[in-house]
């Protein structure tokens, strides 16, 4: 079947990454989404898109919007970043330009992982580890973060619906070291394939996107995820010959939906993932 996978949860249709948008994307018949995580200090697994608070969507316990961007995810226990309100976008950022046809959802909070995986019964969920080789500091270790993503998937009842992806291709692999069957995604953009030694953490790797689909059939398979610009039919061919699921992201406009669905791709991540299942062919 074909994967259609709400980005974020859907933000172009409700707030990134929260109960709220999960609940109303699956009401609509979004049956997969593709979520961030972090990891607090406390070593809570939460579903949060930047290491940081983000001021485009972000209003502090007092209610005001943040000045400025906000403590890391791994210096707040999970307490302290339940009490900051992420339901809404603040006007005039270019955020609110992009995505100004959310609907809001006032009070929503950056919830924990396994309270979402929970409350979200019968969809499934492509988890991204938010990581970031070049600086380190500002996020927990992979095989940490790793670990506790999938104890929160354990105790939520569904590590049989989730997949473990990163453009840190650390995290996929040790996920892969401690359950050689969960399913993995290896995401690719221009700026990790262009310095692939730094993330994928092998120094002789190739910095060429035609080398990528044979560099994911030889971390073990599973799916490719590249970044929809660089993604050709050639390339497409290649990782089917390989066995390689692929889906690309993250892919709004219909005219591209169409022709990545006419090249053969196994599914799309979208902002709005509703225009992806208005268009998908019969029986797909």
């Amino acid at each position: 079947m074909f994967d259609i996978q709400g980005h974020r949860g859907a933000r172009g249709l409700f707030p990134e990454n929260t109960l709220e948008g999960f609940q109303a994307a699956a009401a609509l018949g979004v049956r997969c989404f593709e979520l961030d995580v972090g990891v607090t200090r406390d070593g809570v697994p939460v579903v949060h898109h930047d290491p940081a608070l983000n001021p485009d969507t972000t209003r502090g316990p007092d209610g005001a919007w943040l000045a400025g961007t906000g403590p890391l995810l791994r210096d707040m226990p999970y307490a302290d970043l339940a009490r900051y309100d992420v339901g809404r976008l603040q006007p005039g950022t270019p955020y609110a330009a992009l995505y100004g046809s959310q609907s809001p959802q006032d009070g929503a909070r950056i919830p924990a992982l396994e309270t979402v995986l929970r409350l979200c019964a019968g969809v499934r969920f492509n988890i991204e580890l938010k990581l970031l080789p070049a600086e380190p500091c500002l996020t927990a270790a992979p095989e940490d973060m790793v670990e506790r993503v999938l104890r929160a998937a354990d105790d939520a009842g569904a590590a049989d619906r989730v997949t473990i992806q990163s453009f840190d291709w650390r995290a996929p692999r040790h996920a892969r070291r401690l359950r050689p069957r969960m399913p993995c995604g290896w995401l690719t953009m221009a700026e990790s394939v262009r310095d692939a030694p730094l993330w994928r953490g092998i120094p002789e790797a190739s910095c060429r996107i035609g080398d990528i689909p044979d560099a994911v059939a030889a971390e073990g398979g599973g799916t490719w995820t590249p970044h929809h610009s660089s993604l050709t039919p050639d390339l497409l061919a290649r990782a089917h010959l390989l066995g390689l699921l692929v889906i690309p992201w993250t892919v709004n406009d219909p005219e591209a939906m169409r022709r990545f669905m006419g090249w053969g791709a196994d599914g799309l991540i979208s902002d709005w993932p509703d225009r992806v299942l208005a268009i998908r062919p019969s029986g797909r």
